[in-house]
């Protein structure tokens, strides 16, 4: 089931709490004892065993260095060839140096020509700003060092990659890029989105006792979750009770996007779908199923509306998005349908909704609607967009962001740069739609979409490069496994 993540304020609110029932060091024991254990792991799988490998660790001051020199330690108990390069000699802490060398480990002034794995313990949570010079040179070299299999070190990050920021994973300067972080306690933001994401690699919680008081500032969504949200038909269902989407998408000029749009409807709950547009022969003749008329105002009802994808931004086009937002049902808003929001012509039609709107912008399309670009907190960037135009935000990246404007948040672990194609985000939006009509909360409908969307970009993206029409074909074949 989905995990949260807590910024570091309320991470370092719940060690206190900790703390002060344990005896003093165990937090940094138990966090020690998970990391060498995963390292431990890492070498067996890679080499066939731990002993005799060679490990380097890269030690900054305080606590984050410490927990590396304990772990250190560990892994020398073990037979590990243990170095420890002291980034920072005079706040090096000393409790975890001498275990380090009471081991059989020892510290050394330059980075050695063969490393099988280098632990990244340079700066902890509270770092900010990139890597200092001097760090970054070490990294640089210690990445470059050469495995005794030839290969290249692997890389573990202590608690989070060093340069990373923990609370936004916003990354300014020089970072360590790691093959896997290993994060105690809890899960923080800088791990799941940002460029931050990027840097983490795989992420390896290791429970040390931690028990936040603050709810989370985000969650990570999982197939659990999307499984057990997905609407599923009853016995007694019919293509009504289903739910109905209807999708104004597309034109004369930008038939595809009709095509792809109710390619993601239906693959959805949604037990039918109504097309109204200039694309309508387009849409018959690839699903036959679909209620083809010419406008909003001519097809029917339904229990949610998809606007936007290749629609245009001429009068007729605002006439649609007019009509859509008019129907008192949920809408979703993409492409052109944000681009006719930006001049503020529509705003009396937004203010007189009531029922929810979901906006699926990417970076640019989100400056367009914000005026100025997501920055690198996009969680806060997300939820200040949310609240300013009441609406759901699906904030499209790598690691796509789901704001609400009550302020709950959720990440997508999905993505893929596959996606970052013509069109894939109008199959998103038929599927998001379709998810709304079979009843499910916006937040819900969104992060389910996005979890899918993305998985089906992954399946595509097997078979070579990826277009949007193999993200469609990919949906059915990825549901059907999501789902089982």
């Amino acid at each position: 089931m989905s995990r949260g993540a807590w910024r570091v304020t309320d991470v370092r609110a719940a060690e206190d709490v900790l703390m002060a029932r344990l005896p003093d060091g165990t937090l940094m024991q138990r966090a020690a004892a998970g990391l060498a254990r995963r390292c431990a792991e890492l070498l067996a799988d890679r080499f066939g065993r731990v002993y005799s490998r060679r490990v380097l660790l890269l030690v900054g001051g305080g606590n984050n260095g410490g927990d590396a020199l304990y772990a250190g330690a560990l892994l020398a108990g073990r037979g590990v060839a243990v170095r420890a390069l002291l980034l920072d000699p005079d706040r090096a802490h000393q409790g975890g140096l001498a275990a380090l060398r009471a081991a059989g480990g020892s510290t050394v002034d330059g980075v050695p020509c063969t490393v099988d794995l280098v632990m990244d313990g340079i700066l902890g949570i509270g770092g900010r700003g990139g890597l200092r010079p001097g760090a970054a040179s070490a990294v640089k070299a210690a990445c470059a060092a050469t495995a005794t299999d030839g290969g290249r070190p692997a890389v573990v990050a202590v608690d989070l990659p060093s340069g990373v920021d923990a609370d936004t994973g916003a990354v300014p300067g020089d970072a360590v890029t790691a093959d896997v972080t290993v994060t105690f306690g809890c899960l923080k933001p800088g791990l799941l989105v940002g460029a931050g994401a990027g840097n983490a690699g795989l992420v390896d919680l290791v429970d040390i006792g931690l028990s936040p008081a603050a709810e989370p500032c985000l969650r990570l969504v999982d197939g659990d979750d999307v499984r057990e949200w997905w609407p599923s038909p009853e016995r007694e269902s019919d293509k009504y009770a289903r739910g109905v989407v209807g999708l104004a998408t597309g034109s004369a000029t930008y038939p595809g996007a009709a095509v792809l749009s109710v390619a993601g409807a239906s693959t959805g709950p949604a037990g039918l779908v109504r097309y109204a547009g200039s694309a309508g022969d387009f849409v018959r003749h690839r699903y036959p199923s679909a209620i083809v008329t010419e406008r909003v105002g001519d097809a029917g009802r339904v229990q949610a509306w998809v606007c936007g994808s290749g629609l245009g931004t001429d009068d007729r086009a605002k006439g649609e998005l007019r009509a859509v937002l008019a129907a008192p049902v949920p809408v979703v808003l993409d492409a052109d349908a944000l681009t006719l929001l930006v001049d503020g012509s529509l705003a009396e039609s937004l203010r007189g909704r009531k029922a929810p709107m979901v906006v699926t912008p990417h970076d640019r399309e989100f400056a367009r609607l914000a005026g100025e670009r997501p920055g690198p907190d996009r969680v806060e960037a997300a939820l200040g967009l949310a609240a300013r135009m009441n609406a759901t935000v699906l904030l499209k990246g790598d690691r796509t962001v789901v704001a609400s404007p009550s302020g709950e948040v959720w990440v997508n672990p999905t993505g893929t740069s596959a996606l970052a194609t013509g069109g894939t985000g109008d199959v998103l939006s038929g599927l998001l739609g379709s998810l709304l009509a079979g009843g499910l909360p916006p937040v819900r409908a969104a992060v389910a979409a996005a979890y899918a969307h993305g998985l089906a970009g992954r399946e595509a993206a097997h078979a070579g490069p990826v277009t949007s029409a193999d993200v469609a074909a990919a949906l059915r074949p990825t549901l059907a496994g999501l789902l089982a």
